[in-house]
């Protein structure tokens, strides 16, 4: 520690400027779920996370950087600025050497996202119809499911997996199907299949659909 106390006093003032990032985030969230995106305020992201008008600019920014980050943390499971392709543990999925192995855990993966995520992904889609910076979060978001779909049936490709006659775009449009939020939100939220239901049917129809 250096005179003064510095190091700690500066490591205080992260922890403080986090845990304030975290609840302008989490009641933003809350909110749009509760009243959408559109008519939610930054005044009233404000009082639910107890903090000034200012404050939600200062440690966040406008409405959509609330939006983008809510979605970020949620679809990750926490707040590291690490892509989920980049995390070690889908890195590890991705260096097997089994396609039908790779294939059920990817599944199993996304359905786990979707489970966190669809509620939020719902209130995007609402948005993207009325608000330019909601659509354009939501182009970039289905942009990166579409290469994530393309990662992984070129792997399954590469070691063999794919049938014949179904070509590595066809494959990447049938998972990137697949592994929509939209298609747990009707499954899970309208059909009322439990999760452990919807994981074992995507797997089941991913199989069917991306394997010889």
């Amino acid at each position: 520690m250096t005179a003064g106390g510095r190091p700690y006093r500066s490591a205080l003032r992260d922890e403080q400027s986090r845990v304030t990032r975290r609840r302008i985030v989490d009641a933003g969230a809350a909110l749009f779920v509760e009243s959408g995106y559109v008519p939610t305020t930054i005044d009233a992201i404000a009082e639910r996370a107890g903090v000034s008008r200012r404050t939600v600019f200062t440690s966040v920014g406008a409405k959509a950087a609330v939006l983008k980050l809510a979605f970020d943390w949620t679809l990750a499971g926490d707040e590291e600025p690490v892509a989920i392709a980049d995390r070690p543990e889908v890195q590890r999925m991705m260096q097997g050497e089994d396609p039908a192995e790779l294939l059920a855990a990817w599944m199993a993966m996304n359905a786990a996202i979707n489970q966190r995520l669809a509620t939020l992904h719902h209130v995007l889609v609402v948005a993207a119809d009325a608000d330019p910076e909601a659509a354009a979060l939501l182009a970039t978001t289905d942009d990166q499911r579409a290469e994530g779909a393309r990662d992984v049936v070129g792997r399954v490709a590469d070691l063999g997996g794919l049938p014949p006659g179904l070509d590595r775009e066809q494959a990447a449009a049938i998972a990137d199907a697949l592994i929509d939020p939209t298609l747990y939100q009707r499954l899970v939220g309208t059909w009322g299949w439990t999760f452990e239901t919807y994981v074992g049917n995507l797997q089941r129809m991913a199989a069917a659909s991306l394997l010889a």
